[in-house]
């Protein structure tokens, strides 16, 4: 069987589990992220996103020689933006080899030019300089063999590479031999035979060479788009696990996001209940990429709007629950989610073996912890899955989902997560995503609650809240968040995106996690004693 070699710079397509193959370059791993043991695979950077991860070499295709097939096979609008970029790219690439043979040009010229204007108008000098010259020469076309003979050893660099791999190393930094680079710079990767692409099983091919115009790729997305890494717009995931030394499943990088292109919903019936703030824009985002969904909400009304759009309706959580493979369910506190499942025609009426159910709501893990338990002994299956997000980033199919219980259900729901959020991480037993995200809304909460004092500070102290923001959007505070929640609040803008009372909720949860683990949060206790006080003004807007 043929076989195909890769190497460091390499423009190919990878893949990752069940999403479809994305273009992207093989670089050099960040230096704290390991490479997973026992497994041969190349660390990929993805063109339209700043998304990355480990790819075995068996998911990893030429870019160039797969390029038409690729393209015919995936028609989604972020994936034409990732080939746009990987093409812009080579074009950059191209054009910066053409300046630099220009400028040699011209270099050459206008030294040509000064010999004429000084040449000498004696015989004997004329025959000196004409020796100097031959020997000039003769020296310049060994330097150039010796050159182009390091040319072929090495492949086709930029002069921005030449010169980085020409200084002197760094104390503590790898040298740049090819034999000591975190990824290997050649490396056989076995073609597979004939076989769907849908599968990835691809034919042996010869890579073509790319050159590596950009050592520094890891920016490039960052200087060429308009927008921010993070683009509101649905998009599609991967899931970058590790197996850690312990034995436990954790997710290794935080943005391990996957990259945006046509989604293939599941052919599963999904159910949802709850369209609060949250719940409305997950179900859109989940109709919008096809899937089949039947809600209900404890207001009737709100399931107008979905129904137009195509959602079916569930007259009951039992119902809903019993008619649907997977049913989501996102309410506002542990007493819904209780009642929710355990209530006159509540989920666990609808639960028998096989039927699966996914509580999104922010809840303490006691309470996931034992809704898992009576849905498991129905011969159910559970996922308690919370998200992090706002009412607009929920709108926009980018909420981070924090996910644990039943790893099965986990990838089942793949398709779903694609379509409402942006990242998925899978977190292992049921009660971990509860606590994680106590966690994050409790440091969000004490964050915001310190913004808005420093604002209130600035200006009774006579000072600028406007360049307030503007000096912390300059230094290491600089978010998305941060603009928005002080734009927000300096236009007088207090339509709720979060409302305060659930902010205050979580807060309280946290604060009880760490108490039961004997760990103080003085910080968080603080923050809500605030947001007790200021009672219905909307300090998340």
């Amino acid at each position: 069987m043929a076989a195909v070699s890769l190497r460091l710079g390499d423009l190919v397509w990878g893949k990752l589990g069940r999403y479809p193959p994305w273009p992207g370059k093989i670089v050099n791993p960040p230096k704290d992220l390991k490479k997973p043991r026992g497994k041969k695979c190349f660390f990929v950077k993805f063109f339209g996103t700043e998304d990355h991860a480990w790819i075995k070499v068996e998911q990893l295709k030429p870019y160039h020689a797969h390029k038409e097939e690729m393209i015919k096979i995936n028609k989604g609008k972020r994936f034409q933006q990732a080939v746009d970029a990987v093409e812009e790219f080579l074009r950059r690439a191209k054009g910066k080899d053409q300046t630099s043979s220009h400028s040699s040009a011209d270099d050459k010229n206008r030294r040509n030019s000064s010999e004429e204007r000084s040449r000498p108008n004696s015989g004997d000098e004329k025959r000196k300089l004409s020796l100097s010259e031959g020997k000039v020469k003769k020296n310049m076309g060994e330097g150039k063999k010796r050159v182009s003979s390091g040319s072929s050893e090495r492949g086709s660099k930029s002069p921005l590479k030449r010169a980085q791999e020409q200084s002197p190393r760094k104390r503590g930094r790898p040298p740049k031999d090819e034999k000591d680079l975190t990824i290997p710079e050649s490396s056989t990767v076995k073609g597979m035979m004939a076989g769907s692409v849908a599968a990835f099983k691809w034919q042996p091919t010869v890579s073509e060479p790319v050159k590596d115009a950009d050592p520094h790729f890891h920016h490039f997305l960052l200087s060429q788009t308009e927008k921010p890494a993070v683009c509101y717009q649905a998009i599609t995931k991967k899931l970058k696990i590790c197996e850690e030394e312990t034995g436990s499943t954790s997710i290794q990088a935080a943005d391990s996001t996957a990259v945006n292109g046509s989604i293939t919903p599941t052919d599963k019936k999904i159910g949802f209940l709850g369209l609060g703030l949250m719940g409305s824009g997950i179900v859109s985002n989940l109709l919008k990429m096809g899937h089949t969904v039947t809600v209900w909400n404890r207001t009737a009304e709100k399931c107008d709007l979905f129904i137009q759009e195509g959602a079916r309706l569930g007259r009951t959580p039992a119902e809903v629950v019993s008619t649907c493979d997977i049913t989501f369910a996102c309410v506002s506190d542990p007493k819904a989610a209780k009642d929710l499942v355990l209530g006159p025609s509540g989920v666990l009426q609808g639960i028998r073996p096989g039927k699966c159910y996914v509580d999104m709501s922010t809840v303490d893990a006691d309470t996931v912890t034992e809704l898992a338990q009576v849905i498991v002994s129905r011969g159910g299956r559970f996922l308690e899955a919370p998200v992090s997000g706002n009412q607009q980033l929920s709108n926009d199919g980018m909420l981070v989902i924090l996910a644990a219980g039943d790893r099965g259900l986990y990838e089942d729901c793949s398709s779903c997560f694609q379509a409402m959020g942006k990242t998925s991480f899978f977190l292992g037993e049921v009660g971990n995503a509860a606590k994680m995200m106590l966690i994050v809304n409790m440091v969000q909460g004490s964050f915001m609650a310190t913004i808005a004092e420093g604002l209130t500070l600035a200006q009774v102290t006579g000072q600028s809240q406007q360049t307030l923001l503007d000096i912390l959007n300059q230094g290491q505070l600089a978010s998305i968040f941060l603009d928005q929640k002080c734009q927000n609040i300096l236009q007088g803008n207090f339509k709720p995106d979060f409302y305060l009372k659930y902010i205050q909720k979580d807060l309280r949860l946290a604060i009880a996690l760490g108490d039961a683990v004997n760990h103080p949060t003085p910080m968080a206790a603080a923050a809500n004693e605030q947001m007790i006080c200021l009672g219905g003004c909307a300090v998340f807007t």
